[in-house]
C-alpha cells in the first residue's frame, strides 16, 4: 500500500508539473503576442506613414509643373529680341558675337536664379506682403503683355533711351550683352516679379530647384535663338516674329490676370466669396 501511495503521489506531481509547464508556455505566448508582434509590423507602419507624408509634397508640386516655364518663355521671348541682336551685332566679329551670346544667356540665368533664391528674403526685409507683390507684379505682367501685343519686347519702354544707347555702345565696340540685351530687353522687373511669385509657391527644395532649372532652360533658349539669329530672321521674317510675339503677349495677358486675381483675393477675402 505504501508503494501504491508513492506512485499516486508521483503521478500527481507529474500532472502538476505538466500543468505548470503548459501555463508557462501559454503565458510566454501571450507575452510575445502582446509585446513583440507590433515590432514585426513597425517597419510597415513607418513605410505607410512615410508615403502618407509624401503625398502632400506631391500634391503641392503639381501647380509648379510647367506654368513658370511657360510664363518665363512668354516674358523673356528671345525670338522677339532677335532683330535687336542682329542690329546691335552687325559690325561685330564672330568672336565678339559668340561672347555676346554666352554673356547674355548666362546673365538671363543669373537674374532668374537670384530672383528665385533671394526674392522672398528681399520682400521680408522691406516688409512687403506677397499679396501686394502679386498685384503689383501682375500689373507689370499686364503692361508687358500690352507691349508684346503691339509687337514690342515685353520689357521695352517706348520713352526710354536705353535702346539708342545700346546701339551707340555697339557702334563703339562696347559690350551690349548685359545692357541692353539682358536688361531690360530679355529680363526686367516683370521677369523678376514673376520668379519671386512662383518661388513663394515652391514649398520644397525640388520645386525651388526646378524653378532655378527653368532659368537654365531660358538661358539655353536665349543662346539658341541668338546663335541662329540669321536663319530665324530669314525663315520667319519680321512678320513671323511679330505674330509669335503677339501670341506670347496674349498668353502672358491671361497669366497676368490670374496672378492679379490671386493677389486681390488674398488682400480682400470677400472677393473670393
Amino acid at each position: 500500500m505504501c508503494q501504491a501511495g508513492d506512485e499516486s503521489n508521483s503521478d500527481n506531481l507529474h500532472r502538476r508539473g505538466a500543468k505548470v509547464q503548459r501555463a508557462q508556455r501559454t503565458a510566454e505566448k501571450e507575452f510575445n503576442t502582446q509585446n513583440f508582434q507590433p515590432l514585426t509590423r513597425f517597419p510597415c507602419v513607418l513605410c505607410a506613414s512615410a508615403v502618407k507624408n509624401l503625398k502632400p509634397a506631391q500634391n503641392q508640386r503639381s501647380p509648379m509643373d510647367y506654368k513658370p516655364l511657360i510664363t518665363l518663355l512668354a516674358i523673356v521671348n528671345p525670338l522677339a529680341i532677335v532683330p535687336f541682336f542682329i542690329h546691335y551685332t552687325q559690325g561685330f566679329s564672330p568672336e565678339q558675337r559668340r561672347r555676346t551670346i554666352y554673356t547674355s544667356a548666362f546673365s538671363a540665368f543669373v537674374v532668374i536664379a537670384v530672383s528665385a533664391l533671394l526674392g522672398l528674403e528681399i520682400l521680408d526685409f522691406f516688409g512687403i506682403s506677397l499679396a501686394s507683390f502679386q498685384v503689383g507684379g501682375g500689373m507689370l505682367l499686364l503692361m508687358s503683355s500690352l507691349n508684346m501685343l503691339n509687337a514690342q519686347p515685353a520689357e521695352a519702354k517706348p520713352s526710354s533711351h536705353e535702346l539708342q544707347d545700346g546701339a551707340e555702345k555697339a557702334a563703339m565696340g562696347a559690350s551690349i550683352a548685359v545692357v541692353p540685351l539682358t536688361i531690360p530687353l530679355l529680363t526686367g522687373p516683370a521677369t523678376m516679379s514673376t520668379v519671386v511669385i512662383y518661388a513663394e509657391k515652391a514649398k520644397h527644395f525640388p520645386q525651388l530647384a526646378a524653378l532655378v532649372g527653368y532659368g537654365v532652360l531660358i538661358g539655353l533658349a536665349t543662346a539658341l535663338c541668338f546663335a541662329l539669329a540669321q536663319p530665324i530672321a530669314r525663315v520667319l521674317g519680321k512678320t513671323g516674329i511679330n505674330v509669335m510675339t503677339r501670341l506670347m503677349g496674349l498668353i502672358l495677358a491671361a497669366l497676368a490676370v490670374e496672378v492679379m486675381a490671386d493677389g486681390l483675393g488674398k488682400l480682400f477675402p470677400f472677393l473670393r466669396g
